[in-house]
């Protein structure tokens, strides 16, 4: 199978927001009056962001849900995306696979296929998505890391630190009941893009960022560009775990050999949730909390930001806590 067949055999559609799509050397697309451009690329490499053998389906998945969950962050609505795929070979149960997961997202977001390229070589996957804001009397509605103000709750959705507990159990760090690594392996594998929850608090968040190095890693991106400090309940980000023992989601029927340290380390350092972290007003916490109901999307607030400079952790007792978690970084 040649290149141009492979591309027209899984990758090829009807264009239904672009002007044109795959095809021709440009795709073409014209953004609705009164909104902004929101444009986002990732990288995904075999043996660094996934395992050779990972399921081919999950993958597709995966490949386009951490792009959306960057438009997410943005509060933008997904519209398009471009595929570049190099392969080291033509295997089309594997190509079927691939395009059945990344197009199954796609189509669920209303997010097309414009264009991409393909090319022989190692096993890399490169998507760029295209989304859009809204501009209210000329002002851009789109979440940044750069707004957070003294005073702001904090807040993290969904769950914190199963894709990491998933990946130190395939690593053989971790012993973890099967019934329990399937769930953590889903989070890791397939992870869900807080589209709905990003749109939803555009006009109520003042900062945003998804979670994909790592809580305080990605918190401290928004401190940096916000310029300022921020105090985190590190035993209220622990219960976002969904496996740990005293969740509400968790059977605590298993004897897991983990200590109080380690779930510290998955929730605040874990990386891979692809959730959304963001900062809001006390004022608002109604509406980020109806923003929580419309995009049926758990948020929890977890700290607070503050004008000195520095990042604290305290504990349930409100005792200071070592900072000494690392988030990833892949050339660190």
């Amino acid at each position: 199978m040649g290149e141009f067949d492979l591309i027209a055999r899984y990758f090829k559609r009807p264009v239904r927001q672009a002007v044109l799509g795959v095809g021709d050397d440009c795709a073409l697309m014209q953004p609705r009056p009164g909104t902004q451009m929101a444009i986002s690329s990732d990288m995904l490499v075999s043996g660094r962001h996934f395992f050779a053998d990972v399921n081919p389906r999950t993958l597709g998945h995966k490949s386009l849900a951490v792009n959306l969950s960057d438009l997410a962050a943005c509060g933008a609505r997904p519209l398009a995306f471009t595929l570049a795929l190099s392969l080291p070979e033509v295997n089309e149960p594997w190509l079927a696979a691939f395009a059945e997961g990344l197009l199954a997202l796609a189509d669920a977001h209303g997010c097309e296929l414009i264009g991409g390229d393909t090319t022989a070589g190692p096993l890399n996957i490169c998507i760029t998505v295209f989304g859009e804001v809204p501009v209210v009397n000329g002002r851009s509605q789109a979440l940044l890391r750069s707004g957070a103000q003294a005073g702001d709750d904090i807040y993290v959705s969904g769950t914190l630190g199963d894709a990491r507990l998933a990946l130190n159990t395939l690593l053989g760090q971790i012993d973890l009941p099967p019934e329990l690594l399937a769930t953590a392996r889903a989070r890791l594998e397939t992870p869900a893009p807080r589209v709905a929850l990003g749109q939803a608090l555009c006009g109520v968040a003042t900062a945003a960022i998804d979670v994909s190095d790592g809580l305080l890693g990605d918190l401290g991106h928004i401190l940096e560009c916000s310029g300022m400090g921020a105090c985190i309940e590190a035993d209220t980000a622990i219960k976002l775990v969904a496996s740990y023992p005293d969740s509400k989601r968790a059977t605590g029927q298993f004897d897991l050999k983990i200590s109080t340290e380690q779930w510290r380390s998955l929730a605040l350092a874990g990386g891979d949730d692809y959730e959304l972290l963001f900062t809001a007003p006390s004022a608002q916490r109604a509406a980020v909390a109806q923003a929580g109901q419309d995009s049926l999307t758990p948020v929890t607030r977890i700290g607070q930001i503050r004008a000195e400079c520095g990042l604290q952790l305290v504990d349930s007792q409100g005792q200071t806590l070592p900072n000494h978690y690392a988030s990833f970084d892949h050339f660190a």
